[in-house]
């Protein structure tokens, strides 16, 4: 049998520093062997920390460690916590119908429970999440309406909460886009939330 369709459980606690303002939601981490860092978007190939350097910190080579192909966690983690930034993903259990990273041929056993990791953030009032998989399974699980890429979704919650999900473009290098036109899409969003 193909180990690739045993079920995997999400191998990350979700990250929830208690000020977060807003958390960022991917589908699932890729398989272990893509992983330059023990922590969310660990693949040196993909984007995300490249863009949250170049959006907050003008250096899209600021989370890298020097001479290196790995990101730098400690870095990662205080900016984070400093810019109340929360992390997780939309899945806790999947199966890989291939043996990669795509969304494509991931299939969700178990949704994340979105309404509980919430309950440990009571000041965040945006969610942002970073593919068409990711977006989809939300929706699902909230039961509201997918945003199309670059555009958000009002949603109120049993908390009274008001909460803003964003759908931003997939920071994958597979996704075809531009770096500076993904750095773009994602500044526009946090200045929106007036986080830059």
């Amino acid at each position: 049998m193909n180990t690739f369709y045993q079920p995997e459980t999400h191998p990350l606690s979700p990250f929830v520093p208690q000020k977060a303002q807003l958390l960022m939601l991917g589908s699932f981490p890729p398989p272990k062997a893509r992983w330059s860092i023990d922590f969310y978007y660990p693949n040196f190939q993909n984007d995300m920390w490249r863009i949250m350097g170049e959006v907050f910190l003008g250096d899209k080579n600021c989370f890298i460690v020097p001479e290196t192909h790995r990101f730098d966690k400690s870095r990662i983690v205080s900016f984070c916590h400093e810019k109340g930034i929360a992390l997780f993903d939309t899945a806790t259990i999947v199966r890989r119908l291939h043996g990669d990273a795509s969304d494509k041929f991931l299939e969700i056993v178990e949704a994340t429970d979105i309404i509980a990791i919430l309950g440990h953030i009571p000041l965040c009032k945006n969610i942002v999440v970073t593919g068409q998989k990711a977006a989809d399974t939300l929706a699902e699980t909230l039961q509201c309406n997918a945003p199309a890429v670059g555009e958000k979704v009002q949603l109120a919650l049993p908390d009274r909460r008001d909460l803003t999900i964003w759908r931003m473009p997939s920071s994958s290098r597979a996704y075809p886009l531009s770096f500076d036109k993904k750095a773009a899409a994602y500044q526009k969003m946090f200045h929106q939330i007036g986080m830059v």
